[in-house]
C-alpha cells in the first residue's frame, strides 16, 4: 500500500515540485495551502507523514506541529526557509521529526521520508522484543543495562547509557540539545550544553570505529543529536 503523505505549503511551485517529486515515486499525496487547511486534512484524511513548510498565511507552522501533535504520533518533516538554529530547536521541540532548509534537494527530501517510514514500521510492528535494541551491530540490552558493539561488550557510564538510551528510544529522529538535557539531567542548565558535547563525544569514541566518520551518530550543529537507523534487521 502506497504511503500518504501531506504537504503543507503556501508556495504553488514548491508545492507541486513537491507533489510531483512524490508522485513520481508512487507516494499517494494531499496537498494543503493554509493551516487551517492542513489541521482538517490531517483529521479527515489521517496521512501517515506530514510535510510542513513553517511560514504560512493564516497559522503559524510551529503552532500547527503543536496541535497535530495532541492528537497524532505521525512523522512531521519541516521543509522551511528559516534557517536560524532557534527556529529548528523550536520546531524540533513542538514535536518536529526533522528538519530540511530550503532550497533542499529531492534526494535529501525521499531520503528523510525514508527513515520516517522505517520509524513508522519500527515503532508499530508487533515482533519487537523490547528488552533490546539492536541496530546495525549496535545492541542495548535493556534488561541487563549492557551495551554490545559487533557482539563485544563495551562499558558506558551511567550518563553515556541514559545518553545512548534516550537516542535509541528516538531513533531516527533529531533530539535537540534542550530536550536531551531535561531528559538525563535532572536540573538542566545552559552551561551544561557543554558538559553535553563531552559527554556525546566520549560515547562516539565507545561505539564509533571513526569518529570522524560517524555511522551512529549524527551531530545536527547548533540544534542537537540523532541516532542514525542502519539499513537491515532492527529490534527494540
Amino acid at each position: 500500500m502506497k504511503t500518504s503523505i501531506l504537504i503543507i505549503e503556501d508556495d504553488k511551485a514548491i508545492r507541486n515540485f513537491i507533489k510531483a517529486a512524490l508522485d513520481v515515486n508512487e507516494y499517494k499525496c494531499f496537498t494543503a495551502e493554509s493551516g487551517e487547511e492542513a489541521i482538517f486534512i490531517t483529521t479527515s484524511r489521517k496521512p501517515e507523514i506530514i510535510i510542513l513548510d513553517l511560514g504560512l498565511p493564516d497559522i503559524d507552522g510551529v503552532d500547527i506541529i503543536r496541535k497535530i501533535r495532541s492528537w497524532s504520533i505521525c512523522p512531521i518533516i519541516v521543509v522551511s526557509a528559516r534557517s536560524e538554529d532557534k527556529d529548528k530547536i523550536e520546531a524540533l521541540d513542538a514535536g518536529a521529526d526533522d528538519y530540511l532548509t530550503k532550497p533542499f534537494s529531492v534526494d535529501e527530501l525521499l531520503a528523510r521520508i525514508r527513515v520516517a517510514i522505517r520509524k513508522m514500521s519500527y515503532d508499530t510492528s508487533s515482533n519487537k522484543n523490547s528488552a533490546e535494541f539492536i541496530n546495525g551491530g549496535l545492541k542495548i540490552d535493556y534488561s541487563s543495562g549492557c551495551v554490545f558493539l559487533d557482539n563485544n561488550e563495551i562499558h558506558l557510564t551511567p550518563i553515556e547509557y541514559k545518553l545512548l538510551c534516550l537516542l535509541a528510544k528516538n531513533a531516527g529522529k533529531v533530539l535537540t540539545h534542550t530536550y536531551i538535557l531535561k531528559e538525563v539531567w535532572e536540573n538542566p542548565l545552559e552551561s551544561d550544553v557543554q558538559s553535553l558535547r563531552v559527554f556525546m563525544a566520549t560515547l562516539r569514541k565507545k561505539i564509533e570505529r571513526d569518529t570522524a566518520h560517524p555511522k551512529y551518530i549524527q551531530t545536527h550543529i547548533g540544534v542537537g543529536y540523532r541516532l542514525i537507523r542502519i539499513q537491515g534487521d532492527m529490534e527494540e
